[in-house]
């Protein structure tokens, strides 16, 4: 299924605690402040409920995004230890070719993403090219200003 989220058990559970809360506690709190909002007065020139309406779409987004996020959930078991070659859920240090510096990324979704370290997609054409490929390899990838080339110079759970 070209649509599946891989995503770790941590980032599933996490994401489902965020629904739940949205659709419970965070529904019932919204309502509350439209409704506080709405007795303010006249509604066309009512700031405060059109902030509350406005925090309402952008919630109700947010739980459709989840949803559909954990209706097309993979867990993806991470082992301990070290690894061999890059999968979903895996740390990379990359160093692109003419740096000296590495680059570290978590290849995976976004709602995997930490402080530390960027996300690259699984199916971008860097994280499409890092999938599989071990310490040591260069791989090559097409990106808007051309062909780059990245050098894997670590792998990490």
């Amino acid at each position: 299924m070209a649509d599946t989220h891989q995503l770790s058990q941590e980032a599933h559970d996490r994401l489902a605690a965020e629904f739940e809360d949205l659709t419970t506690r965070g529904r019932i709190d919204i309502a509350r402040k439209i409704e506080t909002a709405r007795e303010l007065g006249d509604l066309s020139e009512n700031g405060d409920y059109h902030a509350a309406k406005e925090e309402q779409g952008k919630m109700e987004g947010r739980i459709l995004h989840l949803e559909s996020i954990l209706e097309k959930a993979e867990i993806v078991e991470l082992s301990a230890g070290g690894v061999d070659v890059v999968a979903p859920g895996t740390i990379v240090a990359v160093v692109y070719e003419g740096d000296d510096e590495p680059e570290r990324m978590l290849v995976g979704s976004i709602e995997e993403q930490r402080d530390d370290v960027l996300v690259v997609s699984p199916g971008s054409p860097l994280g499409g090219a890092l999938l599989g490929s071990a310490v040591g390899d260069t791989v090559s990838f097409e990106a808007p200003g051309g062909m780059l080339a990245v050098e894997v110079v670590a792998i990490e759970r």
